[in-house]
């Protein structure tokens, strides 16, 4: 019963997400003067269809995704179709998926922070400081309790881990209290990459000595609306840290496929609806940073022959060339789709878990 719920809650989410970013671009589209021949949720082989006006509102077999095609997406000769528009409706349209999907985690954040979800609250206590490192140059010492950071509350380890990881690079203030209950500020860098078995800051958490605390919080609309605006933002400050992070070698990529992802959705919907939420959040800015990279077939790709298009003072590249371009980058995904979930199935059958 548990894999069912899991199962069926991922495909909603799923379904969600993805309508979403191919509304975004069909209204899009629509509103430009670009024909859209179909609406696919899923790809080809086609289960069902059914052709309002001059769309066609399909069902197809494989459930990784979903599609809107538009009328002469490299053929500038074919009326109404996209590569007819001007520079701005194409880039306009094809941006326009990612765009929803960085927009819509505002509204799932919002709704998350209005539900009552648990929360749990504990001191932070320091119970070593790394040699020569950053919080020891401060004078960070052991026994000391970390309360704010930057003038944030900080309520247990993961309010910490954040708010270092959003300001890595940076010089950040770190309200303490010592063992006397006097409080002092430092000033802290995180580093980007600290030695091998440091932290940004050096510093080593103590395990919690008092009894957890476990608190129901819940916002008024009013301030749910600015706070999912800020974990928005704030997500996306993470994403690009951890990419310079990748790039400067201070960490590797963990790859999770279809399936971990659905195993990581079932795990978060035994938390509650509001962690629910927040993932669903999470995963459609994925969607969003991985759509508009500059790689064929996804939309980041085909915004890029649009830019090549206009360095080249209107030259355009063939539709031919495009098409099998994207086409080549299709396979290329689809390929490394089932490479990701053969390897998380193999975790499974080893370690019982698809997740890093």
């Amino acid at each position: 019963m548990s894999i069912l719920i899991t199962l069926v809650t991922f495909a909603i989410i799923l379904i969600i997400l993805v309508i979403a970013h191919e509304l975004g671009h069909f209204i899009t589209a629509k509103l430009r003067g670009v024909q859209v021949t179909e609406f696919g949720l899923g790809f080809p082989p086609r289960i069902w269809g059914i052709k309002k006006g001059e769309t066609l509102y399909s069902i197809n077999a494989v459930p990784l995704g979903g599609f809107v095609k538009l009328v002469g997406e490299e053929d500038p000769k074919i009326p109404r179709s996209l590569a007819s528009k001007g520079y701005g409706t194409r880039i306009l349209v094809l941006a326009a998926g990612s765009l929803v999907n960085l927009l819509l985690p505002v509204v799932l954040f919002t709704i998350a922070f209005m539900i009552p979800h648990s929360a749990f609250v504990f001191p932070v206590v320091i119970d070593n400081v790394a040699p020569d490192s950053p919080a020891a140059v401060a004078g960070v010492q052991p026994g000391d309790t970390i309360i704010k950071v930057d003038g944030n509350q900080i309520n247990n380890s993961a309010d910490l881990q954040r708010q270092i990881h959003l300001n890595l690079g940076k010089e950040i203030d770190l309200t303490l209290m010592h063992a006397d209950s006097s409080e002092e500020t430092v000033q802290v860098t995180a580093r980007w990459k600290p030695p091998e078995g440091q932290g940004a800051t050096g510093l080593v958490l103590a395990m919690p000595s008092e009894p957890i605390e476990t608190v129901i919080q819940s916002e008024p609309f009013w301030k749910a609306v600015p706070m999912g605006i800020t974990e928005c933002w704030e997500t996306l400050i993470l994403f690009k840290n951890e990419i310079v992070r990748w790039i400067i070698g201070a960490t590797s990529p963990q790859i999770t496929g279809p399936v971990g992802i659905a195993e990581l959705t079932g795990e978060v919907a035994k938390t509650g609806i509001s962690p629910l939420f927040a993932l669903a959040a999470f995963i459609s800015i994925n969607l969003a940073i991985i759509n508009i990279l500059p790689l064929p077939a996804l939309d980041g790709g085909r915004i890029a022959f649009v830019l090549l298009e206009m360095l080249r003072r209107g030259r355009r590249v063939s539709p031919r060339t495009e098409g099998i371009i994207h086409m080549i980058g299709f396979m290329l995904l689809i390929a490394l789709i089932l490479v990701v979930t053969y390897s998380d199935i193999i975790n499974i059958a080893t370690t019982g878990s698809a997740l890093p």
